[in-house]
């Protein structure tokens, strides 16, 4: 009788597993790991752009409420500066924020992304978001296997060794970075000799001479500490020909094995960042003079008479250039010019 019990309440027993729903499972994080080569911070110190990429990785862990982590690599650690873009597009990364022109060598239409004097102002770039150069853009860059997720400008400066750097003349027989490959088209025609390096490569290379003068942001003129082998710095407080792309991106792979609700909080948190990044840069812009300024260096800033002589130049090398030998090109122009 006791055998028989038994065998009746194993067989209830496994009667009621199979009528019961299965119990929930618990969906594990996911964490994604964010490549930069600029300085390390916190939420509250450091390098704007590191701040901003902490600021989103904390604000998307709060909204998934843990579902998405994230492990931030400053300074290039993880993925050398260059090589971000097709560790992106190939998945092997999840994210960076990464100059967009970085990556012209692979897709050459991304040498916009820092074309001289096409962009003058931070309001001019953002309404690049939702004008048809934006469009074409996001286009370009998705259809390569990458995502933006925030836009972000940065105006530039430059750092000199020798001497202040304010007109085209004032350029000739320099060793000089520029920072994307139309912006060298521009400083060869002016008579310098451009040299391609990574904007968290400039202080050695100006400590050892390779460098005499660079272009890069305002942010990176400080965070960088090129102060310290600069003589003179030209300032982006009032007009430069220098404005760069520097997106938050994430590679599609990445953001294609999230959940929708998930895609949509990634997307507006970093668009909520757009007016963190402008403010910031602006602030650095007025922050250059100051940490040069305390230096002992000279501070410099462009007028309108001259940044019409870069524009000339621009116009008749870089632009050209870039009409000629991209197979969109001219029509990439003609949607970033339209953008008042």
């Amino acid at each position: 009788m006791r055998r028989t019990f038994l065998k009746a309440g194993l067989a209830l027993s496994a009667s009621l597993a199979l009528s019961l729903p299965a119990a929930p499972v618990l969906a594990q994080a996911k964490t994604l790991k964010i490549s930069h080569q600029f300085p390390g911070g916190s939420l509250d110190e450091g390098d704007f752009r590191d701040r901003m990429v902490r600021k989103f990785a904390a604000e998307v862990e709060k909204q998934t409420k843990g579902a998405l982590k994230f492990e931030i690599y400053p300074s290039g650690s993880l993925v050398k500066p260059v090589e971000q873009w097709g560790a992106m597009a190939n998945g092997s990364l999840d994210m960076s924020l990464y100059p967009l022109a970085y990556a012209g060598g692979r897709v050459p239409e991304l040498n916009i992304g820092l074309m001289p004097a096409l962009v003058t102002s931070y309001d001019q770039g953002l309404r690049w978001k939702d004008a048809p150069i934006g469009k074409e853009l996001t286009r370009i860059v998705e259809e390569k296997g990458v995502k933006i997720i925030t836009w972000v400008w940065q105006a530039g400066g430059i750092a000199s060794r020798a001497k202040p750097i304010i007109s085209p003349d004032d350029v000739k027989g320099l060793k000089f970075r520029g920072g994307s490959k139309e912006m060298d088209v521009m400083l060869k025609a002016a008579g310098a000799s451009p040299t391609n390096v990574p904007s968290s490569e400039i202080y050695n290379a100006m400590q050892s001479g390779v460098l005499d003068a660079a272009l890069t942001s305002s942010t990176s003129l400080i965070s960088f500490r090129l102060h310290e082998h600069a003589k003179h710095v030209t300032t982006a407080r009032d007009k430069t020909f220098w404005f760069m792309f520097e997106p938050i991106m994430m590679s599609k792979a990445s953001f294609d094995k999230l959940t929708p609700e998930q895609q949509k909080i990634v997307m507006e948190v970093g668009a909520g960042l757009e007016k963190f990044g402008m403010d910031n840069a602006k602030v650095d812009d007025q922050k250059l003079a100051e940490v040069y300024k305390a230096a002992g260096d000279g501070v410099h800033d462009m007028n309108e008479a001259a940044f019409a002589k870069w524009r000339e130049v621009a116009r008749n090398s870089s632009w050209k250039d870039f009409e000629e030998k991209i197979p969109n090109g001219k029509k990439l122009l003609e949607m970033a010019v339209a953008v008042k």
